[in-house]
């Protein structure tokens, strides 16, 4: 894994269909719990969520649409991945949680969504981007989804740069995240995470990547300990 064609490969659906049953317990255990908290924030960049549709890409095993259905009573949610493996995990959970009416789950690519335009109020993407191999399309297919005014929020790892927590940060990344992410899940390409959060670019060049998509307002939280950020940005007037 030295090229980055090989990490995007190893990113893909059927890397992720591989470690689906313990990819929830895997995120509690390598963000030592503040996943959790991160995805909060990440719903609260999208507002009031009144009656509408939100989308939510690179769902997987849809911890954040049941978290942004349980949001209000008429939120209704679609989620898109490509990996089977993981939305069978995740539409267990969906039935599990009596919300199979309100959360749709479909396989399909970020580069190429299967909606259209307008569709979706608001749009979500936690812990994907870094595998979509063209991000500026990836984000430009959430901007034409959704509606003029609505959010695109993203919330995403990276390898942090500075302040003081950031070498012991940067060791969590490059030993801890690769040995406990292969240990636990058995696959030997867990590995691709760590080199995957190390390739992510600087916060202010993912942002230039969201306003190329077409995003206006676009600004980034970073997400204490500074391992992961969110960034926010809305859909133009077309």
């Amino acid at each position: 894994m030295t090229t980055q064609g090989t990490a995007m490969r190893l990113g893909g659906g059927e890397m992720f269909d591989r470690i689906a049953a313990r990819y929830d317990l895997l995120n509690r255990l390598l963000s030592m719990g503040l996943d959790l908290r991160w995805r909060r924030m990440l719903l609260d960049a999208l507002g009031p969520l009144g009656d509408g549709e939100f989308l939510d890409v690179a769902t997987g095993t849809a911890d954040v649409a049941l978290a942004l259905a349980r949001r209000g009573d008429e939120v209704r949610v679609v989620g898109l991945d490509p990996s089977s493996g993981m939305l069978g995990v995740g539409r267990r959970k969906v039935g599990d949680a009596g919300l199979a009416g309100r959360i749709e789950l479909v396989q399909g690519d970020a580069q190429a969504m299967p909606f259209a335009d307008d569709r979706f109020a608001g749009a979500t993407m936690a812990f994907g981007i870094r595998n979509v191999p063209d991000r500026v399309r990836g984000l430009r297919e959430m901007a034409r989804v959704v509606r003029p005014g609505g959010v695109v929020a993203v919330l995403e790892l990276g390898e942090p740069r500075r302040g003081l927590l950031a070498p012991f940060a940067r060791l969590h990344v490059h030993h801890i995240v690769p040995r406990l992410g292969a240990l636990i899940s058995g696959a030997r390409e867990y590995r691709y995470l760590q080199e995957s959060i190390a390739a992510f670019p600087a916060p202010e060049t993912f942002c230039e990547k969201m306003r190329e998509a077409g995003l206006v307002d676009v600004d980034f939280t970073p997400m204490f300990p500074e391992v992961a950020h969110l960034y926010v940005g809305r859909v133009a007037g077309r």
